[in-house]
């Protein structure tokens, strides 16, 4: 399954490929784990952009199990792409992490 591509210097992370419904911490966190893997290739100067597109429906806790350990990690080169809905917005919102999206 593909979960990411890289365009420029950035590793694209497509989280739909993880489901269109996003709910619960434990899968937030299976989905972490089984992508943990793919954050070894990630270079220095690469940046990581979250994509949302395609996805119907974000809970924090699902988005906190997900994107925390990732924020942590890569804050200053992490964004977000595709939050128009509004689903993935107010988790976003709620977690404090609206301000990574992309302009």
């Amino acid at each position: 399954m593909l979960w990411l591509y890289r365009i420029q210097y950035s590793m694209i992370i497509q989280v739909k490929k993880f489901g269109t419904t996003l709910i619960s911490r434990p899968a937030g966190k299976e989905a972490y784990l089984a992508f943990q893997p793919s954050l070894k290739d990630i270079s220095e100067r690469e940046k990581v952009v979250v994509d949302f597109e395609g996805v119907e429906v974000l809970t924090p806790s699902w988005a906190d199990e997900f994107l925390s350990p990732l924020i942590k990690r890569y804050n200053d080169k992490m964004s977000f792409r595709n939050v128009g809905n509004s689903s993935v917005i107010e988790s976003l919102k709620i977690l404090n992490l609206y301000t990574h999206k992309e302009n």
